[in-house]
């Protein structure tokens, strides 16, 4: 709800009384019988006055009382938190498209670690807005905790992949897709949640794993259709990008992969206009997808390489990075547990 100032009620409150008192003149001014007097006269534009001054003077009171609570908190903020008046400001902006970020992520010893790397690059851009969605049968405590200490705006949602879907733990990342069941239920919660026509949005699949430059989120800020980008260290190569034409337009791939495929590409490469999304209710991840097509597979309901914005100087910049946080190998761990000295499981990593 919009702050009104009590300056205002002050203004509407002579007004009303300006507008009252015209109304008694017309009514009873001209046609008023002789036998009222001016007193009488008096006293009822003062009953009448009055009935428009009771509701003024109650929402102004009110209006008081909030800004007295608003003010409380400001100096609780300020000295809980000295700088947060001042990030809030940073960090809020009505003025420009909101980027809905969405990072399926599951239970591993490094995914507090990625997790954080993530929050304290996304802590710098301007209206974001977190879907952070595990795959699991439940929320777990280590990342409701991780969330609700982050300062973000999020959403915590979770579901988990079906079985005979799920990687196993040695398996190479490329065997089966991932973070698709996740992806669209965070879609769906898009879908459901957001209005277009109110809150204009990009929306990017940012996985945890990858590292990012605060500039990629410049570029896809303004994404009209799905907005294009080199990814660095993937696909066995330095990078994987869009070839662009003389005309500035996507007219292939540089990939090592089948760069024959429709949109051959890392899932970190693109975003899109959200309003894109709520216009094809249809598009979703398809899991049973053939290895290496899980990107072709979504893109293909929603865009054509003739309709993708090449962005990062004509993808010509790498601003993001497929890094993989390496696994923590345990041979020092398993042999402190051989002694009976094993680590304190009440600490959280």
């Amino acid at each position: 709800m919009a702050r009104i100032h009590p300056k205002k009620f002050v203004t509407l409150y002579f007004l009303i009384s300006f507008l009252a008192m015209i109304f008694v003149i017309v009514k009873y001014g001209v046609n008023c019988p002789e036998s009222k007097s001016s007193e009488e006269e008096a006293a009822e534009y003062m009953q009448l006055l009055a009935k428009q001054e009771q509701p003024l003077k109650r929402r102004e009171e009110e209006v008081k009382a909030l800004e007295k609570k608003l003010q409380m908190l400001h100096i609780a903020l300020r000295r809980q938190y000295p700088n947060a008046v001042e990030y809030v400001s940073q960090v809020m902006d009505d003025n420009i498209p909101t980027i809905y970020a969405i990072t399926p992520t599951h239970t591993r010893h490094v995914q507090k670690a990625e997790l954080t790397r993530l929050a304290n690059t996304f802590l710098h851009i301007k209206n974001f807005h977190w879907i952070l969605v595990e795959d699991s049968e439940t929320k777990t405590p280590l990342v409701t905790n991780f969330l609700a200490q982050t300062g973000l705006r999020y959403t915590h949602l979770n579901i988990a992949t079906p079985k005979r879907y799920k990687m196993k733990e040695n398996d190479p990342h490329w065997l089966k897709p991932r973070g698709v069941e996740q992806r669209n239920l965070a879609m769906d919660w898009l879908r459901d949640n957001i209005d277009t026509t109110i809150n204009n949005g990009v929306v990017y699949f940012a996985d945890d794993d990858n590292t990012y430059s605060l500039q990629l989120f410049q570029e896809m800020r303004y994404t009209q259709t799905v907005s294009v980008w080199p990814v660095g260290i993937t696909g066995g190569l330095k990078f994987e990008r869009p070839i662009i034409g003389d005309d500035g337009k996507v007219k292939g791939w540089y990939a090592a992969w089948r760069p024959q495929r429709p949109f051959a590409m890392d899932m970190a490469g693109f975003a899109l206009n959200l309003k894109l999304l709520q216009d094809n209710p249809q598009a979703r991840f398809d899991i049973t997808v053939r290895r290496g097509y899980l990107e072709s597979s979504f893109l293909t309901q929603i865009v054509t390489m003739d309709e993708l914005e090449p962005k990062a100087d004509l993808c010509t910049k790498v601003l993001v990075w497929h890094t993989r946080t390496e696994k923590p190998k345990w041979k020092e761990e398993d042999a402190m547990i051989a002694q009976g000295q094993p680590s304190d499981t009440r600490v959280e990593v």
